[in-house]
């Protein structure tokens, strides 16, 4: 398994919290790359609900990463 920013950037907008077969139905239904489905079916997962990419991949990285001030613009 492996996430890159692109990949992870497709469950940005997915129903969290969620489990793994809600993200997965919802990258279906969305059309988000296979990359996307193949890593979330390789999560070894016991009906765990993620609330957020983070909990999926702990260094996403979240909008105070980057140095860009919205307000500024």
């Amino acid at each position: 398994m492996y996430w890159t920013l692109e990949l992870a950037s497709k469950l940005e907008d997915a129903p969290w919290p969620a489990t793994k077969e809600e993200l997965i139905d919802f990258c279906i239904r969305s059309g988000a790359p296979m990359e996307v489905i193949e890593n979330l079916q390789e999560i070894e997962d016991e009906g765990e609900v993620y609330d957020s990419i983070e909990d999926l991949w702990p260094d996403y990285p979240s909008k105070e990463d980057f140095f860009f001030h919205e307000d500024e613009y």
